[in-house]
C-alpha cells in the first residue's frame, strides 16, 4: 500500500500541506492530493489486511483507512472498524475525513455510539463525536439535549473547543431559538463563545439581524 501511495505522490503539495498539520511530523507526510487519495480508495477491493495493520506510518495511510472505513455499507461492520481506528487518530483532517455514509440511515443506533465517543479521554474521539452530532442531529433528528451533550464537553484541547464552536455556529443556522440561549447565557467558555460568533457571523445561513444581535453579545477575553 505504501509503494501506491508514493506513486501518488506531489512534492510541492507535501510542503504546502505540511504547514496545515502542526501537530503531524512532516517526515510522515507523503504529498497526496485528497481527490487522489479518494479515487484510489474507491477503486481498493481487498484492504482487509491495510485495516488491521495499525498503527499506519504516515498520515496518508491514516486518512486512506478513514476513507475506507467511510464507504462501510453495514453499519456494524463500520462502527466495528470505526472503534479499532478512532484511538489511533492524531489530527483534524484524518478526523474530520470520517464521513461514514451508512450512519445517515442509522441515526437511531448511531446516538449510542456518539454519547460513549463525546466522554473519551480522546481528543479526536471526542470531536468525531461532537461532528456527528452536528452532521446527523441538528435538522429532522434534533433534540435540544444534544446541545447540552456537547456544552458539558470541557476541554482545553484546541481541536475539540474549535469543533464545539463549528458545532454551536452550525446550530445557531439551524436550530436558532434553542442555540441563542447558550450565547445569550455565556454557557459556553469564553474562548469558545467568542469563536461561536464569529463562525456565526461568517456563516451566509444566518440573516443580517441575528448577525447584529450576535455582535452585541461577544464577551470579553480574561
Amino acid at each position: 500500500m505504501k509503494n501506491e501511495l508514493f506513486k501518488l505522490q506531489d512534492l510541492e503539495y507535501k510542503k504546502f500541506h505540511s504547514k496545515l498539520m502542526p501537530t503531524i511530523n512532516p517526515d510522515t507526510i507523503i504529498g497526496v492530493r485528497t481527490p487522489d487519495l479518494r479515487k484510489f480508495a474507491k477503486g481498493l477491493i481487498d484492504y482487509d489486511d491495510f485495516l488491521n495493520d495499525l498503527p499506519h506510518q504516515y498520515y496518508e495511510e491514516n486518512n486512506l483507512h478513514g476513507f475506507l472505513i467511510s464507504q462501510i455499507k453495514d453499519y456494524n461492520e463500520c462502527i466495528k472498524e470505526l472503534n479499532k481506528f478512532l484511538p489511533y487518530v492524531d489530527n483534524w483532517a484524518t478526523c474530520d475525513g470520517l464521513r461514514p455514509k451508512c450512519f445517515k440511515k442509522n441515526t437511531d443506533k448511531l446516538l449510542s455510539e456518539i454519547e460513549k465517543w463525546i466522554k473519551s479521554n480522546h481528543t479526536y474521539t471526542v470531536r468525531f463525536a461532537i461532528e456527528m452530532l452536528m452532521t446527523h442531529f441538528l435538522d429532522d433528528d434534533f433534540d435540544e439535549r444534544y446541545l447540552d451533550m456537547v456544552a458539558n464537553v470541557k476541554s482545553d484541547e484546541y481541536y475539540i473547543n474549535m469543533m464545539i464552536a463549528w458545532f454551536f455556529a452550525t446550530a445557531l443556522a439551524k436550530q436558532y431559538e434553542y442555540a441563542i440561549i447558550y450565547v445569550e447565557k455565556n454557557i459556553l467558555p469564553v474562548w469558545v463563545h467568542n469563536k461561536t460568533i464569529q463562525k456565526a457571523i461568517e456563516s451566509y445561513r444566518i440573516s443580517d439581524d441575528k448577525k447584529r444581535f450576535l455582535r452585541t453579545l461577544k464577551q470579553r477575553s480574561h
